[in-house]
């Protein structure tokens, strides 16, 4: 297989500018690879995480990128190739994680067609898409990593998410069939479903209502809210080839939450 050496690897991470995102380029920079960061409305915030790759030894550089735009993703894939050529010297990234998007509850009564647009197209049909365009600068046993959600399990049902938990849903289903129709280039995809994580999701909802916080927790196996730093080290784990035998896989990352 045509498939980069561990020193040439380069990894996309969308929606790098905090929280799950940033975790997982750090984690994925700590592991020797080069990481590009995308970033949509917060610049600052992925200069920061390609500063702190920089600190600690990594390389990374940073690209916009708005997700829910699928027009663009020609554009984005003429900047990747170019700072590829001029970061790394290569044509090929390693591996793709898509994990830019949004959160927030919308009960069904109060649903317009408008906001179900909006998940369709930031959550479903933009990484299927980034991931069609990007895969020709994908290397033969690369991996795609999705980044779903602990409510499209049973038992995750919260009132509010019937739009969110059904696009997140759809990136499941989606990932397993890709995980089969990319077999053949020995290029895996698996999707990871995080549960309640102290982010910037939810317009800082965790930061805003603290109360909140042990509900959740008392209804975590492990006790406790997950962190960025728990989703990003699997993150990691699944683009490098210590995960070579997963794909297909949607795995759970919510510390027994509603076991």
């Amino acid at each position: 297989m045509d498939k980069q050496t561990a020193g040439e690897a380069v990894t996309v991470v969308t929606g790098a500018s905090a929280g799950i995102g940033r975790s997982a380029a750090i984690e994925i920079a700590a592991r020797g690879m080069g990481v590009v960061v995308t970033y949509n409305s917060r610049p600052e915030g992925a200069e920061e995480t390609v500063a702190m790759i920089r600190d600690n030894g990594g390389r990374a550089a940073a690209l916009p990128l708005d997700i829910g735009q699928g027009e663009t993703f020609p554009k984005f894939k003429s900047e990747l190739a170019r700072v590829l050529g001029d970061e790394w010297g290569t044509d090929k990234i390693h591996a793709l994680v898509n994990n830019a998007g949004f959160g927030g509850g919308r009960g069904f009564e109060e649903m317009t067609e408008e906001a179900f647009d909006q998940y369709y197209r930031v959550l479903l049909r933009g990484p299927y898409f980034l991931t069609q365009t990007l895969l020709p600068l994908i290397h033969d046993g690369g991996s795609i990593v999705n980044t779903s959600s602990s409510s499209v399990r049973p038992g995750g049902t919260e009132a509010g998410f019937s739009g969110y938990a059904a696009m997140k849903g759809g990136l499941v289903v989606a990932s397993r069939f890709l995980a089969r129709e990319l077999s053949p280039r020995g290029i895996r995809v698996n999707s990871i479903a995080p549960g309640p994580t102290r982010t910037r999701i939810s317009d800082d909802a965790f930061e805003k209502y603290p109360e909140i916080i042990a509900g959740i927790a008392a209804k975590t196996a492990l006790g406790r809210l997950g962190e960025p730093e728990d989703i990003g080290k699997v993150i990691a784990f699944l683009v490098s080839d210590d995960s070579a035998w997963i794909t297909g896989q949607d795995i759970q990352v919510a510390g027994g939450y509603e076991l």
